[in-house]
């Protein structure tokens, strides 16, 4: 799982303020990870997770008002997409919160997927759009 938590050039969407936001959720998980495998998972997973919910929604703000600043027709399609992944995640902290679980292989295996394939998809296809007019 390490090397898929490592940022490369293949995540890019050529917007530098979108990549470098990128680059900061792959560190707040690597982060998540980190600690679980070295078995400090659930002593560390409220503040990271909590972390990770305020940086997600700071994101998902940024990245939809420039969407929406420049006319990207599949903005509504993306917002429904930062929702879903915003209450899975509040979800988990809630457990965690409660005590019922720690960072869990599960919680790692979802949020790597997640990030990793929402950047390589749906994401890709904003970065060509912005690209296209001028915004890098």
């Amino acid at each position: 799982m390490g090397s898929a938590l490592e940022w490369n050039a293949m995540y890019s969407v050529k917007v530098e303020s979108m990549d470098a936001q990128h680059k900061r959720l792959f560190e707040i998980i690597r982060e998540l990870h980190t600690a679980m495998r070295s078995g400090h998972g659930k002593e560390v997973a409220g503040e990271v997770l909590g972390r990770l919910i305020d940086y997600t929604v700071y994101h998902f703000a940024a990245e939809e008002k420039l969407m929406e600043k420049n006319g990207y027709r599949l903005l509504e399609a993306h917002r429904v997409e930062h929702r879903a992944l915003a209450e899975k995640v509040v979800a988990f902290k809630k457990n965690s919160d409660a005590g019922s679980t720690g960072i869990t292989l599960d919680l790692m295996t979802f949020l790597q997927h997640w990030l990793t394939n929402h950047i390589l998809t749906v994401d890709q296809k904003y970065g060509e759009f912005l690209n296209s007019k001028s915004v890098r």
